[in-house]
This record gives C-alpha cells, sequence and structure tokens, in this order.
C-alpha cells in the first residue's frame, strides 16, 4: 500500500514537472527567457512559486531541463553516427537525424535561434556534454575537412537549425519542412541528391 502511494506520489511530481518544462517553453516562446519569471510560471501553473522551487531552483536549470531532450537526442544521434562504417553513411546519418532532431523540436529551434537567454543559461549543459559539436563538425567536414568543407558544415548545422525555427516557415508542415532542410543541407555538404 505504501508502495503504491509513493507511485502516484512520484507520478503526480513527474507530471507536474513535465508540465511545469511545458508552460515553461511556451512562456519563453511568448516572452523571451528574460522576460518570463518563475512567478509567472508559477501563475500559469496555477501553483505557488514554491511549488516550481520544488523541481527546479533558477530560470536557468529549467531552461537547461526544457532543452535536455533535445540536446539528449543530439548526443546519441551524433554517437550513433560516430559508430558507422563508412564516411558517406555517417555523414548520411547525422545529416538525416539532425533534420528530424530540429523538425521534432521546431519550438525549442525558434528559442534557440532569437533569444540570447537561452544561450547563457545553456553555457553549463554545453560545457558538460564534452565536445559532441566537434564531433559532429568531423563528421560532415571529414577529419582532416578543408576549410571549405568546414565553412560547409558549419553553413548546413547553424542553417538548418535556424531555419527549422524561423518564424516564416512555423506554418509548413513538418514533412515538407523535412524535405527542404535536408535538400538544403546536402547540397551545402555536397552530397548527391536522393531521388
Amino acid at each position: 500500500m505504501a508502495a503504491d502511494s509513493a507511485a502516484v506520489s512520484a507520478s503526480g511530481q513527474e507530471d507536474t514537472r513535465t508540465r511545469l518544462l511545458t508552460t515553461a517553453l511556451r512562456l519563453f516562446t511568448e516572452h523571451g527567457v528574460e522576460g518570463t519569471s518563475l512567478q509567472m510560471i508559477a501563475d500559469a501553473l496555477g501553483v505557488t512559486k514554491a511549488a516550481v522551487y520544488y523541481h527546479f531552483k533558477t530560470k536557468d536549470e529549467i531552461t537547461g531541463a526544457v532543452a535536455e531532450p533535445g540536446l539528449r537526442e543530439l548526443d546519441s544521434l551524433v554517437e550513433d553516427a560516430s559508430r558507422l562504417r563508412g564516411r558517406n553513411a555517417r555523414v548520411d546519418h547525422l545529416l538525416r537525424g539532425f533534420v528530424d532532431i530540429v523538425v521534432r523540436h521546431r519550438t525549442l529551434m525558434a528559442l534557440f535561434s532569437r533569444d540570447p537567454g537561452v544561450t547563457r543559461a545553456l553555457t553549463t549543459s554545453w560545457t558538460t556534454r564534452g565536445s559532441f559539436s566537434g564531433t559532429m563538425l568531423e563528421i560532415l567536414a571529414g577529419p582532416e575537412g578543408e576549410m571549405n568543407q568546414a565553412i560547409a558544415a558549419h553553413a548546413a548545422i547553424a542553417g538548418i537549425a535556424m531555419t527549422g525555427g524561423a518564424r516564416q516557415f512555423a506554418d509548413l508542415d513538418d514533412e515538407t519542412l523535412r524535405a527542404h532542410l535536408l535538400d538544403v543541407g546536402r547540397r551545402l555538404l555536397g552530397r548527391p541528391r536522393r531521388r
């Protein structure tokens, strides 16, 4: 009986945490990270500020938790791609997976691309994640990537991420956006077009 109530309590806390993160992302999108207070999050959830503090001590912690699923997916994608044999397979897997992550997390990409508060809040997350971005660029540009390949890899990553979150493409359905981002990414990286 006690185990059941502990499970329900843990489930309720997880549900509150999930709702908190969803609400925070919505408010961050509407008001920016800097323009959103912990009190605004609490009010939108219909809870006290203390209830928000129970889950997160700072807005930076909330911002990091909002971004965590996408960053975790990116870590896994880079790791999977780096284990594949053959450069073509690694590049294709990484490009396709990166586009999928960007499309799946469009709202978060929009926030990343236009809110400097996100970058500040995520500095800790980026530094504790090692060099996945370096590995990503090495896969896309090649281990001894010439300058033009390195620039193309940077342009592809930044361009795909920024375009995926761009307001002017918010009405595009996921499949259309995915197809266009893949096509542009393949062209930037000098990859053959898929038919």
